[in-house]
């Protein structure tokens, strides 16, 4: 059993931004932080204040965490990037939207007394003495505190306030994991005061130190338990008055946000459902009777439609049986009335499922056959633009002999760029059938067959993408001069679509879909090497920079790509996989990953990564393949171990216990991420779940329809019910008396104590 919560968001665009530039523009992008973590960065959009971003993730988290931060930022090339306002969704606000919130939300500005984060280990105590009670805090250390100086730490002291008195701490330099173990004792008055304060301060020489965050306790409540210790969260300080915050001005984001907190039972609970389901798709379409496909179909709602598409795809590819899926799809809708050229254009189950299927079986192939055109135009950052209302005109040349370009030029210039571009995606898209993943290649020989069918006297392939030259004329007058490009690439696109579906070829082993491929490359690429104390393999490797290659079995490293690797780490061998401090290396985009090598003896290699993006898809991808590993670490070293200290919180043992807390549940999901069949079978439960008094409706309506039961049908009456239909509530039912059965939650870490 595992309990997961996951956190699907899509960050569409933004507006009425604020201008950050000279220019009276700004180059805006987003940062994604879980709990002030950075988890994405989407793709800046140059020059403008209404950017369209139209990017989506899926993150899995520990069930515990509180609140997502989507920060607008301002690139700089020269300077520091700007904050230009930020959205915090708190769980809370995500519960309220169990299925899902979409709209546009006001940025708000960033006020520094807000951007707290960390928790602080504290025991506070009553005593009992001569005098009276007394009351006793002890401040132990505190984890993960915001860094507010420019060498990435902070230097924090704690002020403990009670009944009118404070007193403070020492201060730990250059440290966002301090340990002080001191304590500070009050007397207790009667009556005693209601509460305890303690703040953490960032001590600066020259100018105002910085709050770090604070945490209330509540005396009366400790009066009665007489002690309490453990890890408080740090929270903002809304006491203190604010000045009218800037809401409104600073633009708004348009967001689709969704939380899924998820119990997932073991395999053996699922199976009644999943044999289900895998039998009525091997019997396929029969006549003379309704489908629980298309029951399924019929009672799904639009808005939920694409994700049980999803689900039901990756549990058939696991099955083995996603073919068979599809052609029992493709014989439901083709028996619908329908015309050839509205094919699976409606928002049925049928062309949701077909669009999830390409997705998740060819994604890789998308990426390897148009990623290097793409980032080609990311790279090159050509000014591309055919709009005369919306040409911008420029200097071009050297200095003392620079023009301004004509309009003409600049849209010449444009349309010569568009058609190299366009060139070379044809190029690749053609040359790519073969490569092609052989189960789409059958699916679509399949979906070919079955449109042949069902029109013979039309053309089988559908017209795609308007590629008929009526539809194709120019919709504007200035993307005339692309038209004989666009036919060109029209044509050439029917040649690959015949070739594609004119391919036969036996699948590989011809059963679906490979769970957990163990030699399959998950992840691989350039990294830098970062030198530390340490005889490990990486660490005694004279390159810097090396080629590494994860797989299901180790993480390897080489010189170059497709040469002899140097050495590699056993995947069972790895501890933990965790972000590095940025003060450590002088960079925020440095991991690291803790294993033990052959003598049994724990090592440290960390590698710097070009990006967060490709950071957060590093650990993501070490996390997914070594989360089953017996003996990960709970506790981790942030920093380095320098001199005789460790630089994120000081120990000098080496081997001591980490001082932060390791993020082995936190991952990006991804469409090349192995099958979980368990996941899909529970999703699916979720969903049918609640749809079992629409289904047996709908059964009966369709039967109505039919003919095959007449006459008025009371509340509660209507023919009997099919053997699938009956077994599919028992199979219902059964996963509903196993969740009940589960063992209450975890607590949740401690919060305020008021």
């Amino acid at each position: 059993m595992a309990r997961r919560s996951v956190l699907s968001i899509r960050i569409v665009e933004g507006r009425n931004l604020p201008a950050k530039d000279i220019t009276g523009s700004s180059d805006p992008y987003c940062i994604v932080k879980i709990d002030n973590e950075a988890i994405v960065r989407t793709a800046t959009v140059w020059k403008t204040l209404s950017p369209f971003w139209g990017e989506e993730y899926e993150v899995q988290l520990h069930p515990t965490f509180h609140s997502i931060s989507i920060y607008v930022m301002d690139e700089d090339a020269l300077s520091r990037d700007d904050v230009i306002g930020k959205v915090c969704i708190t769980r809370t606000m995500l519960a309220e939207h169990p299925k899902g919130y979409s709209g546009w939300v006001s940025l708000s500005e960033v006020d520094p007394d807000e951007e707290v984060q960390g928790e602080i280990h504290l025991c506070v105590e009553l005593l009992e003495g001569e005098g009276g009670q007394r009351l006793r805090c002890t401040v132990l250390e505190a984890r993960d505190l915001a860094k507010k100086d420019r060498n990435g730490a902070s230097d924090p002291f704690v002020c403990v306030s009670y009944n009118g008195k404070t007193q403070e701490s020492t201060v730990v330099k250059k440290s966002c994991y301090p340990r002080w173990n001191e304590a500070f004792e009050f007397e207790l008055p009667d009556p005693p005061a209601e509460k305890l304060c303690v703040e953490v301060w960032d001590w600066d020489l020259v100018s105002k130190n910085d709050f770090l965050g604070k945490v209330v306790v509540s005396v009366q409540g400790l009066q009665a338990a007489g002690h309490q210790e453990g890890w408080f969260r740090l929270q903002p300080d809304t006491a203190k008055p604010r000045e009218d915050r800037r809401r409104g001005s600073l633009g708004s984001l348009q967001l689709q946000v969704r939380l899924r907190d998820e119990t997932v039972l073991p395999s053996c609970c699922y199976q009644p459902l999943v044999q289900l389901l895998c039998q009525e798709v091997k019997a396929g379409h029969q006549t003379g009777g309704v489908h629980l496909v298309t029951l399924l179909d019929e009672t799904t709602t639009a808005e939920s439609r694409q994700d049980v598409a999803v689900n039901l795809v990756k549990l058939f590819l696991g099955q083995g049986l996603v073919k068979e899926f599809l052609d029992l799809l493709f014989e439901l809708e083709l028996a619908k009335p329908c015309e050839p050229n509205t094919l699976f254009r409606s928002n049925s189950l049928a062309s949701k499922s077909m669009e999830s299927f390409l997705k998740v079986t060819g994604m890789q192939y998308l990426h390897a056959v148009l990623g290097p055109t793409i980032s080609r135009v990311f790279e090159e950052k050509k000014y591309v633009e055919l709009d005369p209302s919306k040409v911008e005109i420029k200097d071009v040349g050297c200095s003392g002999l620079h023009r301004v370009q004509t309009e003409s030029e600049v849209m010449e210039q444009g349309r010569q760029l568009l058609q190299s571009y366009l060139g070379e995606l044809l190029d690749a898209i053609g040359k790519s059938a073969p490569t092609c993943p052989p189960v789409i290649r059958a699916a679509f020989r399949q979906l070919f067959q079955r449109v042949g069918e069902r029109f013979p006297q039309h053309q089988a392939v559908q017209m795609v993408g308007n590629m008929e030259p009526a539809a194709g004329r120019a919709k504007e007058e200035w993307l005339a001069p692309l038209q004989p490009a666009l036919q060109h690439g029209a044509s050439r696109m029917r040649a690959f679509i015949t070739r594609l579906v004119g391919t036969e070829e036996e699948e590989e082993g011809g059963e679906g879909w490979p769970c957990a491929p163990r030699a399959a490359v998950v992840k691989e690429g350039l990294l830098f090497v970062h030198k530390t104390r340490g005889k490990g393999p990486l660490l005694a490797s004279a390159s810097k920079k090396l080629h590494f290659c994860l797989t299901g079995e180790a993480l390897s490293f080489a010189k170059s790509p497709g040469v002899e690797r140097c050495g590699s780490i056993a995947l069972a061998n790895i501890r933990a996989a965790e972000r590095v401090e940025e003060k450590s290396f002088g960079s925020c985009h440095v991991m690291q990953v803790v294993y033990v090598d052959e003598a049994g003896q724990q090592e440290t290699a960390y590698l710097q990564c070009k990006c967060v993006n490709e950071l957060n898809q590093w650990l993501s991808a070490l996390r997914k393949v070594c989360g089953n590993n017996p003996q990960l670490l709970h506790a981790y070293h942030p920093g380095v171990f320098r001199g005789d200290k460790w630089s994120c919180c000081h120990q000098k043992d080496r081997t001591g216990p980490g001082c932060g807390q390791t993020r082995h549940s936190i991952t990006l999901q991804d469409w090349s991420d192995p099958l979980q069949p368990d996941v899909e079978a529970q999703r699916l439960f979720q969903h049918l779940h609640g749809l079992q008094e629409p289904l047996r409706e709908k059964y009966w309506q369709l039967m109505e329809a039919g003919g095959a039961h007449d006459g008025p049908r009371g509340c509660g009456e209507g023919p009997p019910l099919p053997l699938v239909l009956q077994r599919l509530f028992e199979a219902l039912q059964d996963l509903e008396r196993c969740h009940r059965q589960l063992p209450p939650a975890a607590p949740a870490p401690l919060e305020l104590q008021t």
